[in-house]
């Protein structure tokens, strides 16, 4: 199953952005973390199908109501699926 690091820049934190990735991510049977950067930005790390990713990324590339997507950087990772179900951190997770 592939595994994707999502980086969401813009006006993207304080707009319910996170709650709302959840609700799209577990639409789409997809596993994974999200949670605000220092920098401003959203990060998620997602895995599910090739299909479900590609609609979470063009989720994200809209956002939620309120929400500026300026950029939407992905990065493929390599690795054995360690998630189950999709939840809001309060930082990066260790094991990636």
């Amino acid at each position: 199953m592939p595994r994707v690091r999502f980086i969401v820049r813009g006006s993207v934190q304080g707009v319910n952005f996170r709650a709302t990735a959840v609700r799209e991510a577990l639409r789409l049977a997809i596993t994974g973390r999200v949670w605000n950067r220092d920098d401003g930005a959203v990060e998620l790390v997602a895995e599910g199908s090739g299909g479900a990713l590609a609609s979470l990324q063009s989720w994200l590339n809209e956002g939620p109501p309120g929400a500026e997507v300026r950029a939407v950087e992905r990065i493929d990772l390599g690795g054995k699926p360690r998630y189950e179900g999709f939840n809001i951190t309060w930082s990066a997770p260790r094991e990636d």
